[in-house]
């Protein structure tokens, strides 16, 4: 059974076609990458997923039920902007999620700030761009969820903290955990994914394994990226 099945699901914004009668099935333990240029759809396919937004049609079904306010115990969402509190420490930050969400755990959350150089006793207020992301990574996988999106993760930083966000998600991935992860920057991200979503337009482009892509046409999933896209 797929953790996370879409069926026809569309969305559209006053005339503008956000998401056009898209399918997924999507199922545990797997890395898949969203990838498309700005404005595809990518955010808004999340926003839905995390209960954000309503469609305009279609269904969505996550563990076999509709999104509700109790998705927020399957679904950890990371979106692109920045909606950490400026006012509150690192461990502050820390113990607001663990009130608000059951499965975020402090010992990992505590871990990850180490790991990725984030001193504890910091405002928000005073991280750069780079600890801004690397904190909201920390938050987002710091929880025991079924479902991981993090919405253009790698945006507005340099390469060396690219990298280690990219460490960070690689290596604190639960069991079971379908992690799904929005770019446009496909080379940097595509060594850690399983499956490919090409998007455009609000339309599913391609849907596959990474493997199989190379195997059966030859074509890293970034080759891919520049047919669909003509670039």
């Amino acid at each position: 059974m797929s953790l996370l099945e879409i069926k026809n699901l569309s969305k559209i914004y006053q005339k503008r076609i956000a998401l056009n009668s898209i399918t997924l099935n999507l199922v545990s333990g797997k890395v898949y990458g969203l990838l498309g240029p700005n404005g595809s759809g990518k955010t808004t396919l999340m926003k839905i997923i995390a209960n954000l937004m309503q469609p305009s049609s279609g269904e969505i079904l996550i563990d076999g039920k509709a999104p509700s306010i109790n998705s927020r115990n399957i679904v950890a969402y990371m979106p692109t902007i920045n909606y950490l509190y400026k006012s509150m420490t690192l461990t502050q930050i820390g113990l607001f999620f663990s009130d608000f969400f059951n499965d975020f755990n402090m010992e990992d959350y505590f871990k990850l700030l180490e790991e990725m150089e984030l001193p504890k006793t910091l405002k928000v207020s005073a991280l750069s761009s780079g600890m801004s992301s690397k904190l909201r990574v920390a938050t987002t996988m710091s929880r025991n969820a079924k479902i991981i999106m993090l919405d253009e993760p790698l945006n507005g930083i340099d390469l060396i903290t690219r990298d280690c966000i990219i460490k960070t998600i690689v290596d604190n991935i639960k069991n079971n955990s379908t992690v799904i992860i929005s770019s446009h920057m496909v080379e940097q991200i595509e060594p850690i994914l399983d499956e490919a979503i090409l998007i455009n337009s609000g339309h599913i482009e391609f849907f596959g394994d990474v493997e199989v892509l190379r195997e059966q046409q030859g074509l890293s999933v970034a080759n891919k990226y520049r047919e669909v896209f003509g670039s």
